[in-house]
């Protein structure tokens, strides 16, 4: 009499199909955890140009534009359009004697300190509302320049 055994196979079926599932789970969420990394790269790069372009747009009011005293200064960019950023630049200046151009005539320079703030925030930035909310980015630049 021959004994012949059944169900050995279903088992190892059923096993390889719970590993196959159990690694098909984990490279979806790799794959996503991969996805909000890259976009949050992206997200920094564009606030870090946009942070940039304010700091040159500051420099041009500073010596060209309006803002020839810069103390106090601060305006908002609405670079939405473009790159989904807002930019606060604010700027200061301190007036200082660097010499005498000539002996007794103090030479005076104006030392200005700029400072870009820029976010994906809907208000200005910093945009406090949104800071621990994920997908929030902000990056800062300053400058210190003189006439």
């Amino acid at each position: 009499m021959k004994r012949h055994e059944h169900g050995l196979g279903a088992i190892t079926i059923i096993v390889v199909l719970v590993v196959l599932a159990g690694m098909a789970a984990a490279i979806v969420r790799l794959n996503s955890a991969a996805q909000t990394t890259a976009t949050q790269e992206l997200l920094a790069a564009r606030a870090a140009q946009a942070a940039r372009a304010g700091l040159q747009w500051g420099l041009y009011q500073a010596f060209k534009g309006s803002w020839t005293a810069c103390n106090g200064a601060s305006s908002t960019l609405d670079l939405g359009s473009e790159s989904g950023m807002r930019v606060t630049v604010s700027c200061s200046s301190m007036l200082y004697n660097e010499g005498e151009s000539v002996p007794g005539t103090p030479l005076a320079v104006r030392v200005y300190t700029l400072n870009a703030v820029a976010c994906n925030g809907s208000g200005s930035c910093p945009d406090d509302a949104r800071v621990a909310r994920p997908g929030y980015v902000e990056r800062r630049w300053e400058i210190h320049a003189t006439d």
